[in-house]
């Protein structure tokens, strides 16, 4: 038979299929979507699933430039305005990645409140992409904190609005490419303090060895760069410590220990009133969504002389990856590690024009987002293309 006349029936059957299981899924399920009313943002859903145990939140901050592309969060939040704020949070950062990296794609989050290693299920995962569904393609899902491939492989058996998948046609995972942006992003900042990027004998220390860190970490080893770890799981910094000769400190200490760059891959909002006196490094350039607890805590970094990579910018890595796949010729990696790549010089530009300006760096990236999303720099100009098939 033709291949490609083979493929084309695969197709077929795989979209029969997927409208089968999302009708069954529609019967089935006690799945409601709430509209929450939100100053700024397109549309926040408050996502409840009796039957499959969900609770979630999709947060629709900014689709001027394209559909709003962002990751599931899974995290067993305090409280529903504990998660209803990071979701905010997230989602309007999402806006400023894809403005900066000119993806065509707009902002979005959800988070899912639960604990990802007891309570999540495939019914939890399939039940979130049934609400993902209903959104009509306003929202794209991927891989996030507390969320795995496996996850999103169950959120595409729902709904095709879902990428970084582990199939042939897909991205994959995103940690690489958004470890290597952050890399090259730490390049960066030695290039602007010290006038080259060599990481040779430079120390820096990392906090959180996650599915970012810990490929971050094996980068940073082979640049030569002197290694400072901490993380929760103490077995996995043992682990990662023997391989790479770093010095291991508590999570308490990680954020004052002296350092030439502070890399944070864990949790936002760790650049506060509290953390700032305590800093002793002379750059902060980490993996961390929203690192900033508040905008202002920019210019203080800016006050006290700490050079910092706008982590909208620095970790765009993943963003570029899978965005990738959506495009009509399909996922290429050359075409993301290229993209990614140039992390480098975009940090480096954002850096002189702070710096001519007199102003913060995430001020001087906040205002690169905003004239390009007033003047469409970047719109997407063809829909998403989703290649992906279910298995």
């Amino acid at each position: 038979m033709n291949p490609q006349l083979l493929e084309k029936e695969i197709n077929q059957d795989s979209k029969q299929r997927l409208a089968a299981l999302v009708e069954e899924g529609r019967k089935a399920s006690t799945l409601q979507l709430e509209q929450l009313s939100i100053k700024g943002y397109e549309q926040v859903v408050k996502v409840t699933d009796k039957k499959a145990q969900l609770t979630a939140i999709i947060a629709i901050h900014d689709t001027t430039l394209g559909p709003a592309l962002g990751g599931v969060r899974i995290r067993p939040y305090a409280s529903f305005n504990d998660a209803l704020e990071d979701v905010l949070r997230l989602s309007k950062g999402m806006t400023y990645k894809s403005a900066i990296a000119e993806v065509g794609f707009g902002g979005g989050k959800s988070v899912i409140i639960a604990d990802p290693k007891t309570q999540k299920t495939p019914e939890m995962m399939f039940a979130m992409g049934n609400a993902i569904e209903r959104l009509g393609g306003n929202y794209i899902a991927a891989e996030d904190v507390g969320s795995t491939m496996e996850d999103c492989k169950n959120i595409r058996r729902a709904t095709k609005y879902v990428v970084g998948l582990s199939q042939a046609k897909s991205s994959g995972d995103p940690g690489p490419f958004t470890a290597w942006g952050v890399f090259r992003g730490i390049q960066s900042a030695a290039k602007k303090l010290f006038g080259s990027d060599s990481l040779e004998g430079r120390t820096v220390a990392l906090q959180g060895l996650g599915c970012v860190g810990a490929y971050l970490v094996d980068y940073l080893f082979w640049a030569g760069a002197r290694l400072i770890i901490a993380d929760i799981d103490e077995a996995k910094a043992q682990k990662i410590a023997k391989r790479t000769d770093a010095k291991i400190v508590s999570p308490d200490q990680i954020l004052s220990v002296e350092c030439d760059i502070l890399s944070p891959c864990a949790f936002g909002g760790v650049i506060n009133d509290q953390t700032i006196p305590q800093f002793r490094c002379k750059a902060i350039a980490g993996a961390a969504n929203n690192q900033l607890l508040r905008d202002s805590h920019g210019v203080a970094l800016k006050e006290r002389g700490i050079l910092y990579a706008p982590d909208f910018v620095i970790n765009g890595g993943g963003l570029l990856n899978v965005s990738a796949e959506l495009e009509e010729m399909g996922y290429n990696p050359t075409f993301s590690r290229n993209k990614t790549h140039r992390i480098y010089d975009c940090l480096l530009a954002i850096y002189d024009i702070a710096e001519k300006n007199n102003d913060s760096t995430h001020a001087a990236a906040i205002a690169l987002g905003d004239y390009r999303i007033k003047y469409g720099i970047g719109k997407r100009l063809i829909s998403p293309t989703f290649h992906s098939i279910i298995e």
